[in-house]
């Protein structure tokens, strides 16, 4: 376990906590000038550069990679198998799954949540398991939800609120719901990442 010079760290902070799965590399790397208030966690198996700093109750899962100047706010958790750049921003609330990339300058407001698995509960869930990308400067609003496989363009703008279900271009501006009404059986649903049904084994069901 590594941690570099200048740091302040509070009461119950944890550093090292054990990954409850197998992992590849079960050091833990921080760097310089790292601000980490109480009851912040951060598992093995994680990267991250020079000043860092949390809110209280901030978690910090295993196996990420995060770059210089990240700032994770109070009761916000990053899940493991991230991606994040430099001068990230992610705010109070806020839920980060696995396997989501955060390009350098991007912000999080308080309550966002962002999903990766389009298929819960399907046997083969894990398959198509993967978080959004969220291109450089992208500024996503209070409680959005970002759901799996979408791209957000560079320095687009969601509104409070939204539901982002679809890729939004770069230097845009979107808000609200663009979800489609229920029209489909679950079983008839098909996978966009890889064709197949995933819900069929509920045909007998309905």
């Amino acid at each position: 376990m590594k941690i570099g010079k200048n740091k302040i760290a509070e009461k119950n902070v944890v550093l090292g906590a054990p990954a409850s799965r197998k992992i590849a590399w079960s050091g833990l790397a921080v760097g310089s000038h790292a601000r980490l208030r109480s009851g912040t966690v951060i598992y093995r198996g994680t990267r991250i550069g020079d000043h860092l700093e949390t809110g209280h109750n901030a978690v910090i899962r295993e196996e990420n990679e995060i770059g210089d100047h990240f700032s994770l706010w109070s009761n916000s958790v990053v899940d493991y198998g991230c991606r994040i750049g430099r001068n990230v921003k992610i705010h109070c609330n806020c839920y980060v799954a696995q396997f989501t990339t955060l390009e350098d300058d991007v912000f999080l407001a308080p309550g966002v949540v962002i999903a990766n698995d389009l298929h819960p509960g399907a046997p083969d869930f894990r398959e198509c398991m993967k978080g959004p990308l969220i291109k450089k400067g992208a500024q996503i609003g209070c409680n959005v939800t970002i759901l799996p496989h979408v791209t957000i363009g560079e320095y687009a703008l969601i509104g409070a609120g939204s539901v982002v279900t679809r890729d939004i271009p770069a230097y845009t501006m979107a808000r609200g719901s663009d979800s489609a009404k229920p029209k489909t059986k679950i079983y008839d649903l098909e996978c966009r990442v890889k064709p197949h049904l995933p819900y069929q084994h509920l045909k007998r069901l309905g």
